[in-house]
């Protein structure tokens, strides 16, 4: 699962790099911000409730918002740093993020560092921001668990109404029960739940397109009927379909 897919950053604050000394060692309390930290050489090891975390060249780091947590300095080496806050983030541990690509990585953090050099272009520094998230979530993509190929069945076959926690099980090989387990665990939903909201909000960007019919709409969004569209959109939004469409229509300019 990619632990960046519903993060709003709010502030970014200035990059430095680290010069880590071999031997050093040095305790964080109570961190005020989230941190990622790369490795350009050398070696860190990161100690938090007991556990153990290795920072190096292979690796990213997340370093969470309120922890406490020692550092050690297996290696002399540099360690580039972005501080920031974010909203729909949720992370109290230090987590290792394996990277594919780290020279891309630093590319990135140093291009955002010399933006910072006149603070110009806040824009292109988020964006550059959301860019270097996304090159550390992407070199973990092809770790896949079995939820990830629900996911994408579910949203590569939406319009089919026979979707069910049976046929997705069978799909990809396991049970109904750990199914469910999987979507409690990730989404605090069932898999049935998920598939309506996927429907309902597919329902809401094609309604704000003048040109669709509302019996398209239910077709393409995987209703049995038009009835079971218009009651179904109605329970979750309190509008009917039409009722929707005017209150939300993206008119021609």
């Amino acid at each position: 699962m990619n632990i960046f897919n519903d993060i709003i950053i709010t502030d970014i604050e200035q990059p430095f790099v680290v010069h880590s000394a071999k031997g050093r060692n040095d305790q964080m309390i109570d961190r005020q911000s989230f941190g990622i930290s790369l490795c350009i050489s050398g070696q860190i090891t990161y100690t938090i409730n007991r556990n153990k975390y290795i920072s190096n060249q292979s690796c990213a780091i997340i370093l969470p918002q309120g922890g406490t947590y020692s550092i050690h300095g297996d290696k002399d080496g540099l360690f580039p740093v972005i501080n920031f806050k974010c909203e729909n983030f949720k992370c109290n541990d230090i987590v290792v993020l394996p990277l594919e690509n780290s020279k891309m990585c630093i590319q990135n953090f140093e291009t955002i560092k010399s933006l910072f050099l006149d603070n110009r272009d806040r824009l292109k520094i988020y964006s550059l921001f959301y860019e270097l998230l996304s090159n550390i979530s992407s070199s973990n993509s092809n770790e896949h668990t079995p939820l990830d190929f629900v996911i994408k069945y579910i949203a590569d076959n939406l319009h089919s109404p026979e979707l069910s926690n049976s046929m997705l099980a069978r799909k990809i090989g396991i049970s109904e029960v750990y199914l469910r387990k999987l979507f409690a665990t990730h989404y605090k939903i069932s898999p049935k739940q998920y598939i309506l909201n996927l429907r309902i909000h597919k329902a809401k960007q094609m309604l704000c397109d003048t040109s669709i019919t509302v019996a398209a709409i239910a077709e393409e969004c995987g209703f049995s009927s038009v009835y079971h569209f218009c009651r179904t959109f109605k329970q979750h939004t309190g509008l009917t379909p039409m009722q929707y469409a005017a209150n939300n229509k993206v008119y021609k300019i």
